[in-house]
């Protein structure tokens, strides 16, 4: 039980992390969130927002940085 209980505290202090990682981005980064491919659709009664191209480069990212992770943990 306790170590399911420090898995439930990484993944708390994880989620957390990246939070504040998202909360800083757009002031470090205010054109993130308003790139060409993010898709903006308003009308009289609704407004939709798709970032699409934000989700992309936050993806492709996120894919480099981990995979330079676990090529300097696996050795």
């Amino acid at each position: 039980m306790i170590e399911f209980g420090r898995i439930l505290v990484i993944i708390g202090l994880t989620i957390a992390l990246i939070g504040g990682v998202i909360l800083l981005a757009g002031r470090f980064f205010p054109w993130l969130g308003n790139l060409p491919g993010d898709f903006n659709f308003q009308g009289e009664n609704f407004k939709f927002y798709f970032p699409l191209a934000t989700m992309l480069l936050i993806s492709i990212l996120a894919t480099v940085l981990l995979n330079i992770l676990i090529r300097i943990f696996r050795r």
